[in-house]
């Protein structure tokens, strides 16, 4: 008696797998070799799947690495989801809520959306994709840290300080682009959390 051959891979599963392994792959090339070196050559080779495979997906490196992003953002919002989900119960304190946006900011993930960025600047196809993009993950950042903060945003100025918030840990992740920023970050944003907490009336519990 023959053993029975193991069943194969859906081609529709093989295809879902194919295309994830390309975005993860795109994404860690954005990350670490920028713009310039993510071409869908490096990204298929990265990924182990063949420059024909990756082109059946994504026609144009703009459209790779457009759905990089997109895909690195819904991780970030996933993970920042998952992160607050693990403080269900209690509200988290302020200064480990805007840890957790300095941790989001300075991600890989975070890196390689910045590349992308800059090559829009100058691409007025690429940014008209992008703009869109950063403007629905900007939305749902800013939701979700008023949810996390407890933020009344009816109160005069606490959408305004809420804002200035992730504008501040933004600026912080482009400050730890070239070099390791960790422990200044780590000092700003304990003095940040006494301010936003002045700031919003709440006391440290």
């Amino acid at each position: 008696m023959t053993a029975q051959a193991a069943p194969r891979e859906p081609r529709q599963d093989r295809s879902r797998a194919t295309r994830a392994r390309l975005l993860e792959a795109a994404v860690d090339c954005l990350a670490s070799v920028g713009w310039a070196g993510t071409t869908v050559t490096v990204v298929a080779e990265r990924a182990g799947v063949s420059r024909g495979a990756a082109q059946h997906h994504f026609r144009t490196r703009e459209e790779l690495v457009t759905a990089a992003v997109e895909y690195g953002t819904e991780v970030r919002l996933e993970r920042m989801r998952a992160r607050l989900d693990e403080l269900a119960g209690r509200r988290p304190d302020t200064l480990e809520v805007v840890t957790l946006l300095g941790e989001m900011y300075s991600s890989p993930l975070f890196k390689a959306a910045l590349q992308l960025w800059v090559a829009a600047s100058s691409d007025e196809q690429l940014r008209a994709r992008v703009v869109p993009l950063e403007a629905r993950f900007g939305r749902e950042a800013h939701r979700l840290t008023v949810d996390a903060l407890g933020a009344d945003e009816s109160l005069p100025g606490v959408r305004e300080t809420v804002q200035a918030t992730l504008d501040l840990v933004r600026g912080l992740g482009l400050a730890d682009l070239l070099t390791d920023d960790s422990a200044r970050r780590t000092r700003l944003l304990r003095q940040w959390a006494r301010t936003l907490d002045t700031a919003l009336a709440r006391q440290d519990t």
